[in-house]
């Protein structure tokens, strides 16, 4: 889940423009369709007085989980399993065992034993967690510690089938039964089992490994400040932005979907999230304008996939990925400008061709917003800048800043908050009560969804654990080093392309905050091989890059599907157009994979980089132009095979390329040029 919750926009559109428009999914529609594909939007129905107390519950896990990162100093073997267990009682209270429950205020039996049981073997170690340091491997002869650890597991991986899905469970098993088979040598049946069980909860090389404990010091807390950031109506405040810059434009409002969808998805963490917010909004207005259902879903899902990877905040990965890489924050939001604005530009230029194609006009500039106005809200933007320069000159700890940035959202929103007030009571004492009242109000709602926004990370975290664990615990890592090395005949492009298809198969429902922590942690180092040959942060951002499109990737399209929903197109058509428009996500990473220049490592000097640069930009220009089959009037089969080739030429950072490449493109759109012109003058 992201740092934006799944709300819809409360303005932008009015009410009287949608109310009866039939071209577009009502909410009820989107709500369908996700409960169908997406684990996570299957929540329990709570009403009255159990609400209440289930939402006093996030918000104070919420709270603990702040003051516990900022302030305190816990042993992290009762750290950890607090948090965990935290997590447990959340989310059994939130997800049902099965999907279309719609019971109202209801919970089964076994659903409240999993409840005591299931967080309380979690309590049970936080409790005993001196005792089982001191024990250390002889914790296995001890069996009520045993049984305990075996509850532990089993309800973390059920609550991982509730709200996260089958593929990534699929996985850790196979790994277990591996694990075992791979412990058994002369061990009796119980040790071995007692070993596994040991390995996998009373050790850091399980469920409190690495991805359960930068989840409890970084995750949650970006997740809290996100869910703060929506508040002060930050998202509507981007899509008015775009609104001002781009909706006069012809099929303006595709590339207001571009704009918004990668300043929104930036700070998100979510596509399906976010292509929910903007999408709402984007979508609708691109249908009247003329874009075909299909092709209206496709670019949202596309640009709110991509926000994950626009600097500077890139959903949170940035700081992950400086906690994984060892590398100082600022140089990885450096290196992701030139990928992301490769990603932006193929979609946007795709959208301007489609408009062209079609002879779509933009929205008449009387009904979009003053960019003078919105200037006068530039302060919400605070929070982010706050935290971006607190992390980039180190002052504090990734997690000390994000707590910093929640308080400036606090601050931001207070203006917005006392005027309203202010103006909607009789008087400025009773006005002053109320905002006070809406302050508070505004905290609770964002600790909220802060924390049930936390619980799917969380818990696929938990589980890219017991991943992590067996590989290191059977020194399967070499052995799979070893095989791919052996399919791949030492060949790089070939590890690639296998590395690929496993990011995609395991980004299939599974959060990408907890994709990129099992790729980080099994797949990257295997690139980093010297006999591979990757770079460090070329593997990273590789792997971060594929966990992501999956989400746009038939056939688990999760954004995709969500924007055919609001489109009301098919969803399969949706998912194929957003892979179309996202084509940079998919070649932009073998190519900085290759050549790690276009990442500004080992980049000789400035020239070299502008020529990096311009030369990469007019490249996706023609592998755009290419993917449309317009530019000036329809390309033929030839000239569009002649882009692509001239595009992936100057992609590829070297003089040679670049030369033989712009050769390419410039003739192409020279020769589609003079047979516009000569159709025209027909």
């Amino acid at each position: 889940m992201g740092l934006f919750k799944k709300k819809m926009p409360e303005q932008e559109i009015p009410a009287a423009e949608t109310e009866h428009d039939t071209s577009v999914g009502t909410a009820a529609d989107v709500e369908a369709v996700m409960k169908k594909y997406d684990r996570e939007s299957n929540t329990r129905i709570w009403e009255g007085t159990p609400k209440l107390v289930i939402r006093i519950l996030m918000a104070i896990f919420a709270a603990y989980c702040i003051v516990d990162t900022v302030f305190l100093n816990t042993l992290q073997e009762i750290r950890l399993p607090v948090f965990v267990g935290m997590i447990l009682l959340i989310g059994f209270l939130t997800f049902p065992a099965r999907k279309g429950d719609t019971r109202v205020n209801h919970m089964p039996w076994y659903d409240i034993v999993l409840l005591v049981v299931g967080p309380g073997a979690y309590f049970f170690y936080a409790v005993n967690a001196e005792e089982v340091i001191r024990m250390s491997a002889r914790v296995m002869q001890n069996h009520l510690y045993m049984i305990v650890g075996l509850i532990a597991i089993l309800a973390l991986v059920e609550l991982c089938r509730r709200c996260v899905g089958l593929p990534i469970l699929c996985v850790a098993g196979v790994l277990l039964v591996y694990t075992f088979v791979n412990l058994m040598g002369t061990n009796t049946l119980q040790m071995t089992f007692y070993q596994v069980i040991r390995t996998m909860f009373y050790t850091t090389n399980g469920i409190f490994g690495g991805p359960i404990n930068v989840c409890a010091k970084f995750i949650v807390v970006f997740i809290i400040f996100g869910a703060f950031l929506e508040r002060t109506g930050i998202a509507n405040f981007f899509i008015s932005l775009a609104n001002a810059v781009a909706g006069a434009a012809p099929g303006g409002p595709a590339k207001v979907a571009v704009i918004s969808s990668a300043l929104c998805g930036m700070v998100s963490g979510s596509s399906v999230g976010n292509t929910v917010t903007t999408g709402s909004v984007t979508i609708p207005m691109m249908k009247k304008t003329g874009y075909k259902g299909e092709f209206a879903g496709a670019v949202e899902a596309a640009a709110s996939t991509g926000g994950q990877i626009m600097p500077p905040i890139m959903g949170a990965a940035a700081f992950l990925m400086a906690e994984f890489t060892g590398e100082p924050y600022s140089q990885i939001a450096v290196r992701a400008i030139l990928p992301a604005v490769l990603y932006f530009t193929g979609i946007y230029i795709a959208v301007h061709l489609e408009a062209k194609k079609l002879g779509l006009k933009g929205i008449p500039k009387d009904q979009l917003p003053k960019l003078g106005q919105l200037v006068k809200r530039i302060y919400l933007l605070f929070p982010l800048v706050l935290l971006v320069v607190l992390v980039s000159t180190n002052t504090y700890t990734m997690a000390y800043s994000a707590a910093l940035a929640i308080v400036a959202t606090i601050v931001v929103s207070l203006p917005d908050i006392i005027l309203d007030g202010v103006h909607n009571s009789p008087s400025a004492g009773i006005g002053m009560q109320r905002s006070l009242g809406d302050l508070g109000a505004m905290i609770f709602n964002s600790l909220e969804g802060g924390a049930k926004g936390s619980i799917t990370v969380a818990v696929a975290c938990g589980v890219a654990g017991i991943i992590s664990g067996c590989i290191t615990v059977t020194g399967l890592a070499s052995k799979l080093l070893s095989a791919i090395v052996s399919l791949s005949g030492g060949h790089m492009m070939i590890a690639l392309v296998l590395t690929m298809l496993c990011c995609i198969v395991l980004g299939m429902g599974v959060p990408t905050t907890a994709n990129y922590c099992i790729m980080a942690a099994t797949c990257a180092p295997i690139l980093m091989d010297p006999s591979i040959g990757v770079t460090k942060m070329a593997a990273h951002f590789f792997v971060f890059y594929f966990g992501i499109v999956a989400d746009i990737t038939p056939p688990v399209a999760l954004a995709a599907y969500a924007g055919s929903a609001i489109a009301k197109a098919d969803p399969m058509k949706t998912g194929i157009n957003a892979t179309k428009l996202a084509i940079a996500a998919f070649i932009v990473p073998y190519i900085f994979a290759v050549s790690p220049q276009m990442l500004f490592i080992d980049v000789g000097s400035s020239f070299e980089v502008v020529q990096i640069c311009i030369t990469a930009l007019l490249g996706i220009f023609g592998v755009a132009a290419a993917l449309n089959g317009f530019l000036y009037c329809r390309i033929n089969p030839l000239f569009r095979i002649l882009l692509i080739a001239g595009g992936l030429g100057m992609l590829i950072p070297g003089a040679v390329t670049d030369i033989a490449g712009l050769v390419v493109v410039v003739g192409v759109v020279l020769a589609q040029r003079a047979l516009a012109k000569k159709a025209a003058a027909a």
